[in-house]
């Protein structure tokens, strides 16, 4: 499948800004299953600097800067993304949360100690007793590591109310956790809270949905908007494996990544610094469509 994605995003301020630096994440990744051809970044105002690199997770990340008197800005993101379906894995079939769990503490250098990266605490997410408990039902002693996760994934969903009212950015996890509501990045947040306070390790994904779904498939959650999920680590042969908590579902061809960190902090679409501005207004769209003459 082809998709073509526009992201925009408009900031109109309160006050002139005389000066901005911004940073962005805003290309999808290759993957085995994703390739990305072409994309693009409109700015206006047009930036004075700009550059593209590569973080230490692999993600494109574009740094910008805007010098002169402005109150609005606009970012607009343009992508044409291929995907290829999934190989389907069989849950039962991966090794053991404790299997997975030890490997990650390994003192060589191999692909599960590199995981371990990911069991940690980050700026968002600090695993706690609370999260470690939550999560103890679903992992019980020796249960395939994706068959848990898949559990824990549907517990979060029947769970916890979609409120896009309940929270913003800035809300804690725990606070989220508590109240049982909030949006995709709080239920992505929690479920990797659960999964490091037992010592798993488990990456925080940002990206996209497919607005309007194929003819007799339900819209997902989130499709209007970018979107967050979770990547926990299978084991050697699995590797790194998805899931959606805020839908209950596997990513499938439909979910497109752009960037994976530790939390939502290290892959927010937009983030800067500004001298001016006050109070600012945001105002975000995104639109996933399908190519018509791809599926022809």
């Amino acid at each position: 499948m082809r998709f073509h994605i526009t992201h925009q995003t408009d900031y109109t301020y309160e006050s002139p800004v005389s000066v901005g630096h911004y940073v962005a994440h805003l290309a999808p990744r290759d993957l085995p299953f994703q390739e990305c051809p072409w994309q693009e970044i409109i700015i206006s105002p047009k930036p004075t600097d700009r550059a593209v690199r590569v973080d230490s997770f692999g993600n494109s990340v574009t740094y910008f800067e805007v010098t002169g008197m402005h109150q609005k800005l606009s970012v607009v993101s343009r992508s044409l993304v291929e995907m290829r379906p999934l190989t389907p894995l069989d849950p039962s079939a991966t090794p053991s949360w404790e299997t997975v769990r030890d490997a990650c503490r390994n003192d060589r250098f191999d692909a599960a100690s590199a995981a371990q990266e990911f069991v940690f605490a980050s700026p968002l997410i600090q695993p706690a007793a609370e999260f470690a408990e939550y999560a103890a039902s679903s992992f019980t002693t020796s249960r395939p590591m994706l068959e848990g996760a898949c559990e824990l994934n549907h517990r979060i969903f029947k769970d916890f109310a979609f409120d896009a009212t309940a929270t913003d950015v800035a809300t804690q996890v725990d606070k989220a956790f508590r109240q049982r509501r909030g949006v995709c990045q709080d239920f992505a947040q929690i479920m990797i809270a659960c999964l490091r306070s037992i010592g798993l390790p488990a990456r925080y994904v940002s990206g996209y949905l497919e607005t309007m779904p194929p003819p007799g498939m339900e819209k997902l959650i989130g499709a209007d908007a970018s979107h967050a999920w979770v990547s926990i680590w299978c084991g050697e042969v699995a590797g790194w494996v998805d899931l959606d908590p805020t839908n209950d579902v596997l990513p499938s061809a439909r979910h497109i990544t752009v960037a994976w960190g530790r939390d939502f902090s290290d892959v927010s679409p937009l983030r800067g610094v500004m001298r001016g501005a006050g109070r600012q207004k945001l105002q975000v769209s995104v639109d996933v469509k399908q190519d018509a003459e791809a599926c022809a």
